[in-house]
């Protein structure tokens, strides 16, 4: 069934927040969709009666089987459309997100299915991000924060928590990208900045705003 490109984006925006809790409020809701919880409200209602999720007023939102379902192929067209948009029209990684986000509505399985199969079916996206299969399911890489590296252990970058623009502007502007080598060379308690060795730069330092952002994985 097709839904509304405005349906969708309350189906993802409702998987995402699921992430940090099973139940959601509406408040959260309204948040993540930058609009006002009545009419938060209202578009609940309407999913509801599609039985795409289960919501009582008072007690919060929670996606059904099929909500889930629909949320997941959602995220799944996006981070495709965002691989093809780096990897094959050489977008910047900070210029793709609000392109995917209309790409992302394409209701064609077909057309989605051939992408996949052309990009070689990528598991993650330009910016670490696990790539949900036909089935919906998610490959799941072992990472943790930057922040939690010994000193002088090499790690790879693997994913980005924060994708702002701004965020992703400053990592290109200091050589970060998904796959750089990185070591932690010193850590400062007093602001809990990071010195860091990336490649064949020189020595840099990171703030502890922007370190936590950064997901990595065992130099392999």
């Amino acid at each position: 069934m097709k839904y509304s490109a405005s349906k969708e984006n309350y189906l993802k925006a409702i998987f995402h927040l699921q992430t940090e809790s099973e139940v959601v409020g509406t408040n959260e809701v309204a948040e993540a969709m930058h609009t006002r919880p009545a009419s938060v409200t209202d578009m609940l209602k309407k999913l509801k009666k599609q039985k795409l999720l289960s919501y009582e007023r008072y007690k919060g939102v929670k996606l059904t089987n099929e909500g889930r379902k629909v949320a997941i192929q959602i995220i799944r067209k996006h981070r495709l459309w965002e691989y093809f948009l780096v990897e094959k029209l050489q977008f910047g990684w900070d210029e793709v997100h609000e392109v995917a986000e209309e790409l992302e509505h394409i209701s064609s399985q077909k057309l989605i299915e051939r992408l996949d199969s052309f990009l070689d079916f990528p598991q993650t996206d330009p910016h670490g991000d696990p790539i949900p299969d036909q089935q919906g399911k998610f490959n799941l890489i072992p990472q943790q924060n930057l922040l939690d590296i010994p000193i002088n252990k090499p790690a790879r970058v693997c994913g980005i928590a924060s994708q702002t623009t701004q965020m992703l502007e400053l990592l290109q502007h200091k050589g970060i990208n998904i796959g750089t080598r990185i070591e932690v060379k010193r850590k400062f308690p007093f602001d809990n900045s990071l010195e860091l060795k990336i490649r064949n730069q020189p020595v840099t330092t990171i703030s502890e705003q922007v370190a936590k952002n950064i997901l990595v994985k065992d130099e392999e």
